[in-house]
């Protein structure tokens, strides 16, 4: 997955209001612990970045600095430039990793597995059956 793919997976977020923008959003999300995934800026302040890894500590998050600009963040995400984003969802966080992992970082490729297997086992136990077990079909049919 390329950088701009990873770009681009902010927007789908976002659109689907799976993205909480900005410092003092990225903290709401994470006092509800809603926060999966929290993100900063490559330009981001000292400040800033602090502020983010204490919200993440607080939901048990991952916070990392990402290699993308304030500029290019707001720019996809199309609010200003903030400094920190926080995913809410757990599968778009893991796509997200999954693709700065790609980038050959190993920090990257092991968040992305920690991330992806602590996903999976808070998953309902009938969620993680074999592909074509009943379980996974659609109720009521």
């Amino acid at each position: 997955m390329s950088q701009d793919r990873n770009l681009q997976l902010l927007g789908i977020a976002k659109k689907a209001g799976l993205l909480a923008i900005g410092c003092e959003a990225s903290e709401t999300a994470a006092r509800k612990g809603k926060t999966k995934l929290i993100i900063s800026a490559s330009d981001a302040s000292e400040r800033a970045f602090r502020n983010a890894r204490i919200n993440a500590d607080v939901c048990g998050a991952i916070c990392l600095s990402v290699p993308f600009t304030k500029f290019e963040l707001g720019t996809i995400i199309g609010r200003g430039s903030p400094s920190t984003v926080a995913f809410l969802d757990t599968g778009l966080a893991v796509a997200f990793l999954k693709g700065l992992a790609e980038t050959g970082d190993e920090l990257y490729e092991k968040l992305w597995k920690y991330l992806e297997d602590s996903a999976l086992a808070r998953e309902p136990r009938e969620n993680r059956s074999a592909p074509g077990n009943p379980t996974q079909r659609r109720k009521g049919i």
